[in-house]
């Protein structure tokens, strides 16, 4: 048990990001939200609720090692109770559902219950982006993961908003109605994937179809129409909201070079795109910015 130090006088907090493949924890502190050491651990052979609970409690000790925080927060992928703590996710970790996590971590640390806080990972993503990242001093941000799905948040003054003008239902846009089916259609891997495979008659990942575009003809093609197709998608999408930046993350993003100058030919004046500077430290930080800015 360590001393337990109040929410308002807290100079440091744990932060958790809870991935597809791994869980990651490290330090935040207040002043400039910098990360300490992260330490991380694959999922793969946890298949219990505790299993999962000692995973976090063994990587919260190694990250916060010598070090006093306040409590913790922990960006988490929805379905999910953020208020209270519990999973309701069926297709992943379904280990977990129903499960109570905030109780055993505030006990293990010695915490007060409401030192354990939670928040959707793509809303902590924006959030990085928004107090530390490429959205820093934006008024109007949204930030979007491109990779086999599509993550959105967007951000107002710096607050992270699910409702009002322009947004759509609960902040996200994958499952808005779009050209023939839905934007996720559209803005994921399987865009990629499936062009390439109708121009050649070979499917290969978008990691080496990015590799092959200095040389192949068709993957330099296929990230170019992706370009155009996200810069119509965004503009319509996101036109009444009307952000002054949006930040690309995920791993589609990696390779900027390949698309981003044909989505802001489209796009013209009416929004920037800048890439993630914090990328996979994104959600991290953005627990912390959750934590000192409630």
């Amino acid at each position: 048990m360590q001393e337990t130090i109040s929410a308002q006088n807290a100079e440091s907090v744990l932060v958790f990001d809870i991935g597809g493949s791994h869980v990651s924890a490290a330090i935040c502190r207040r002043a400039t939200f910098e990360l300490g050491a992260i330490a991380t651990a694959p999922l793969r052979g946890v298949t219990s609720a505790q299993g999962f609970i000692d995973q976090l409690c063994n990587l919260g000790s190694e990250a916060g090692a010598g070090q006093k925080a306040a409590g913790a927060e922990l960006a988490f992928p929805g379905p999910f109770e953020y208020e209270n703590g519990i999973s309701r996710m069926e297709h992943k970790l379904p280990f977990l559902y129903g499960v109570d996590l905030r109780a055993p971590l505030a006990a293990y640390f010695g915490w007060p219950m409401d030192h354990v806080r939670f928040l959707n990972d793509a809303a902590a993503y924006l959030l990085g982006e928004v107090g530390a990242g490429a959205a820093k001093g934006v008024e109007r941000a949204v930030c979007i993961t491109l990779g086999t799905g599509i993550g959105c948040g967007f951000a107002v003054h710096g607050r992270h908003v699910t409702s009002g003008p322009g947004v759509p239902p609960g902040g996200e846009i994958w499952n808005v109605p779009y050209g023939n089916g839905i934007v996720e259609d559209e803005l994921s891997t399987k865009f990629l994937i499936a062009n390439y495979k109708n121009r050649t008659g070979r499917e290969i990942s978008v990691a080496e179809m990015a590799s092959r575009a200095e040389t192949d003809d068709a993957a330099r093609a296929v990230f170019e129409d992706f370009g155009t197709q996200l810069g119509k998608t965004l503009g319509d999408v996101l036109r009444d909201f009307a952000p002054q930046v949006v930040v690309l993350g995920g791993g589609i993003s990696k390779s900027p070079h390949l698309f981003v100058p044909a989505a802001a030919q489209v796009l013209g004046d009416s929004m920037e795109l800048r890439i993630s500077a914090l990328h996979e430290k994104a959600p991290l930080v953005g627990a912390g910015v959750a934590w000192f800015t409630a």
